[in-house]
């Protein structure tokens, strides 16, 4: 995992349920690029059209909010997102994504603006916007959850250290 993120930023709202990016009318039977280019269309119609590979997802509060369906972060990855950035994200949700590899950071995203150029620097543990006045400190990743996510997700980190030791 790098120390620092780079992507821009795509706005979503506060309540974003896993139904909106991974809606449930889809699956069975649909591949996850089917799903991918339905993502969050009922709330940014233009969305798929609009997403690139290596773009941040910013929200408000309860991203990730309502069921443990953990296809939402396949699907999210699939895509290509570096990273979210929510005020909150629902519990199993932020699980599901560390778990899967993919980078959730909570944050007060008040001031963001939609294609704002972010920079998610971990080791100073600030996300700012480049070239702009826009900063917040973040709080330290926990070692586990780093390890975890440089490994590209809880399986390939159990397989990689199967008695949970730490790398130095």
């Amino acid at each position: 995992m790098a120390d620092q993120i780079r992507g821009r930023a795509l706005l979503l709202g506060d309540d974003i349920n896993t139904d909106l990016n991974c809606s449930g009318k889809y699956m069975p039977g649909k591949d996850e690029a089917f799903i991918a280019a339905h993502a969050f269309t009922p709330v940014a119609p233009d969305f798929a059209t609009r997403f690139k590979a290596g773009d941040m997802l910013v929200a408000g509060k309860h991203f990730g909010i309502n069921s443990s369906r953990e296809q939402a972060t396949h699907i999210l990855k699939r895509m290509g997102v570096a990273a979210i950035i929510a005020k909150s994200f629902g519990r199993q949700f932020y699980r599901n994504a560390i778990n899967n590899g993919l980078m959730v950071i909570e944050c007060d995203t008040t001031g963001l603006q939609e294609g704002d150029a972010l920079l998610l620097d971990l080791q100073a543990h600030r996300l700012s916007v480049q070239d702009g006045d826009w900063q917040q400190a973040l709080s330290p990743l926990p070692a586990a959850i780093r390890a975890i996510l440089s490994e590209g997700g809880l399986i390939p980190f159990l397989k990689k250290y199967p008695t949970w030791e730490l790398p130095a």
